[in-house]
């Protein structure tokens, strides 16, 4: 009996949880097909309509602007973030140089700072350098970000991977390159794969940089939620609508790479 009533609380509680989590997305789902009238309304009795898609992609919310930013600012970092973070996350794994802790640790200690902390620091520079409202500035930024989260991620699967085969190859006369290539990026292809998808979702949804450091020119899609404040209220029908352009992706992203995540989340887990 105590089995069973403990079997029943777990699934309550996973219910429970369940709504908790998944209520706000699909009332964001639900408004973003509501009119005006009916966003403000609890019912669930309304006719849908497309307007709100074809509203926040017109003057002057032109919210395409803000996807094609999004979309190049996620995909340039993280083709140049994950790259760099692996051959940092190999050196980190498996060279023994004197004060490797040490380093390995100063470029952890940069996600503890607050984004608040070095906004104006980067706002300063960028005015200086004349790249505020660039892409090139957001790239520069989330690759500071998320570069030493994603050494530390891949180091993890790196550390996992047993030294035989590489050293058996070097001995056999190839380079430490052809070995990283042929060798440890296969091994490792589920953790890296994982990383980027982190570092791509971190970009995507990274919010007070983009906010600080745009105006009108580079704003992402996250900032653009911001516009929908106006002297009328929050117009939460398109605020809903641009939420579901956000959204979207990614879960799409989880579920094509569904398997290659579940790999790369536990793949370093246990050496």
């Amino acid at each position: 009996m105590k089995r069973i009533l403990l079997w029943w609380a777990e699934r309550a509680l996973l219910v429970l949880v369940s709504v908790i989590v998944l209520f706000p997305i699909a009332w964001m789902f639900l408004t973003a097909f509501k009119s005006p009238r009916d966003a403000y309304s609890l019912s669930l009795n309304f006719t849908p309509t497309f307007n709100n898609f074809v509203t926040v992609f017109s003057h002057p919310w032109n919210l395409g602007d803000m996807v094609l930013n999004s979309v190049v600012v996620a995909s340039v970092t993280v083709l140049i973030a994950v790259p760099c973070a692996s051959l940092a996350a190999y050196s980190f794994s498996r060279f023994r140089v004197r004060g490797r802790k040490f380093l390995f640790f100063l470029v952890l200690s940069t996600q503890f700072i607050p984004a608040v902390v070095i906004v104006l620091p980067f706002f300063l520079m960028f005015r200086q350098l004349g790249l505020l409202d660039t892409r090139i500035a957001l790239i520069i930024v989330n690759l500071a970000i998320v570069t030493p989260f994603v050494i530390w991620m891949i180091k993890g699967y790196i550390d996992a991977i047993p030294t035989d085969s590489e050293e058996a190859a070097m001995i056999d006369g190839a380079s430490r390159l052809r070995v990283i290539w042929d060798i440890v990026l296969p091994v490792a292809a589920p953790g890296i794969l994982t990383s980027a998808i982190f570092c791509f979702i971190l970009t995507w949804n990274e919010f007070l940089f983009s906010l600080i450091l745009t105006r009108r020119d580079a704003v992402t899609l996250p900032v653009g939620l911001v516009n929908f404040r106006t002297e009328r209220g929050d117009l939460w029908e398109l605020m809903s609508a641009a939420g579901v352009m956000i959204t979207v992706p990614i879960f799409i992203m989880a579920l094509l790479i569904q398997k290659h995540f579940t790999r790369g989340m536990t793949a370093g887990a246990v050496k």
